[in-house]
């Protein structure tokens, strides 16, 4: 699966879960790490961690497993590393501390709308 089909299944399988505020950042011009960053909100840690299980499942089903996953006990900020593709799935609260976004404000971000 390339970089941009696993970026699409990552926000639909957010989506499907209620994520908010689902946005693809295009990290390909300024790290060497990976070519995107998917990041959403949640209310509540339940939240979190059932957006993260939808998007491990929704992969696996596509034959596309994670390499790396932290966070999802506390369920605060889950990352998901699938290797082109670096899932971060927030609190709102956290979203908001961390701003990602304005950290990396020179990555192009495309909302995603179902």
């Amino acid at each position: 699966m390339d970089a941009t089909t696993l970026k699409t299944a990552i926000c639909a399988a957010a989506s499907e879960k209620k994520a908010r505020d689902i946005v693809a950042m295009d990290m390909r011009e300024l790290t060497p790490t990976c070519d995107f960053f998917v990041v959403c909100s949640a209310n509540t840690a339940t939240q979190v961690r059932a957006i993260a299980d939808n998007i491990e499942e929704k992969l696996a089903e596509a034959g596309a497993s994670f390499l790396h996953k932290e966070g999802y006990r506390e369920g605060e900020w889950v990352l998901m590393d699938y290797g082109d593709v670096v899932v971060h799935i927030f609190r709102q609260e956290a979203r908001e501390y961390y701003a990602l976004e304005h950290l990396w404000a020179d990555a192009p971000l495309t909302p995603y709308e179902d």
